[in-house]
């Protein structure tokens, strides 16, 4: 499709889209495959999603994930030269079109950043480095970087992987930072809150290497299972393995901290509310007294 009647048809189809929300992180907002814009709490503005994971499959089962039909595995192939002209055609309707003034309320209207998120692990594309590569063009084009974020939401668990090692290395030349999650600091947290196997040590590794290649965020969500936020010896456990980042002179950014916006697609959903803001707030100050900085969204 020329560039020309790609631009035309996200205008057509974004003047028939209601405003975005906090609320609504839907990925075929913007009508494509790859990319989808989202107004983020954490961000404070418009963040333009990527999301890889087209197939709904990601390697965990976070209990509180909004993707429906999720389901385990890795994203397909990636189509990478129809992200490049999906993000090239967006970012041209974002920035010098009406999508910005038709779709989004006037106190978000500012590109924050392009985060790779979307509908399952990221890193788990075999493509990865090479969509961090278009990415990059793209942003070159637009005169971005140094400008915006690109910003990587990840588990984490792949960091293994010699690609996607080379890609996190590209997101840091580009002002990227890593937004690592990080629910529980127990295995039987772990298991709970997103399905995974992987120890305490492994987790410690993962992110010791996150933040050795890009500026990294610890990523922690919380929630009220069955009308309890999480107990205290999870509390205990998790301000321990801060603690312990910090004894070890892991170079983290800070902690975002943030509660449940909305409604979860897995079968737990009904077991799940939001945590009491004054039990989020007392996180975050135990947090603080840490030395750690927190971005906390209730």
């Amino acid at each position: 499709m020329p560039e020309a009647a790609f631009s035309g048809s996200i205008k057509r189809m974004s003047s028939k889209k209601p405003q975005l929300t906090a609320t609504d992180h839907s990925r075929d907002s913007a009508g494509l495959r790859y990319v989808y814009p989202v107004v983020s709490r954490r961000a404070g503005g418009v963040s333009v999603g990527i999301n890889l994971n087209t197939n709904n499959a990601c390697n965990w089962r976070c209990i509180y994930c909004q993707v429906p039909n999720l389901q385990r595995g890795s994203a397909p192939p990636v189509d990478l030269h129809l992200l490049e002209r999906e993000l090239r055609g967006f970012l041209n309707e974002l920035l010098h079109g009406s999508f910005m003034h038709d779709n989004v309320p006037p106190e978000a209207r500012r590109l924050n950043d392009i985060a790779l998120s979307g509908n399952g692990e990221p890193t788990s594309a075999a493509e990865f480095e090479q969509s961090i590569e278009v990415i990059g063009r793209v942003m070159d084009e637009f005169r971005l970087n140094g400008t915006i974020k690109l910003v990587l939401i990840t588990n984490g668990s792949l960091i293994h992987r010699p690609s996607v090692r080379n890609g996190i290395r590209k997101i840091a030349q580009l002002n990227g930072e890593i937004w690592f999650k990080l629910d529980s600091a127990t295995a039987q947290g772990r298991m709970l809150i997103n399905h995974s196997r992987q120890t305490t040590e492994t987790v410690l590794k993962n992110l010791r290497v996150a933040a050795s290649l890009c500026p990294t965020w610890i990523q922690t969500a919380t929630f009220a299972l069955d009308g309890q936020p999480a107990p205290a010896d999870e509390r205990r456990a998790y301000l321990e393995f801060l603690a312990r980042c910090q004894a070890e002179r892991i170079p983290l950014q800070g902690v975002l901290l943030y509660g449940l916006a909305r409604t979860s697609l897995q079968p737990e959903a009904p077991r799940l509310s939001k945590a009491p803001s004054a039990w989020l707030e007392a996180l975050a100050i135990d947090i603080k007294q840490l030395g750690l900085a927190v971005k906390l969204s209730i």
